[in-house]
């Protein structure tokens, strides 16, 4: 597919409660087939705050099968430097904003209004395809 990915929470809880237009649907599934990414972040988060009832055992056998990038000095340091230049951006979103520019990926969310700032960030929005 070329460039990589880095799929972001909502857009895996989205996918788990069919809530993605058809042709975002299509754009993640190709994605995930390519290269499921996820920051360290993600995968706390969507082991922890799923919105679908009963299907847990579904949703960690998945987030097994990503790629599963991890906070390490690089991802730190930009993590810090984000926080301090976007005194709002919580401290999971700016360890998947920094996640994203270390590894040179696109940011695949629906969570717009909390990255649209951040100028080194690619972003898609599969609501939008």
């Amino acid at each position: 597919m070329g460039k990589k990915y880095l799929i972001d929470t909502n857009v895996i809880s989205h996918l788990f409660a069919n809530r993605l237009p058809a042709s975002g649907m299509q754009f993640v599934k190709n994605v995930i087939d390519d290269d499921f990414i996820i920051s360290v972040a993600v995968e706390i988060e969507v082991l922890t705050n799923h919105e679908i009832p009963g299907k847990m055992p579904l949703i960690e056998n998945f987030i097994s099968l990503a790629t599963v990038l991890l906070l390490d000095k690089d991802v730190t340091k930009k993590a810090i430097e984000l926080r301090r230049s976007y005194t709002k951006l919580k401290l999971g979103d700016a360890i998947i904003a920094a996640t994203d520019v270390v590894h040179d990926l696109i940011l695949v969310t629906n969570n717009i209004k909390d990255f649209k700032n951040i100028a080194s960030l690619t972003i898609i929005d599969p609501h939008a395809l």
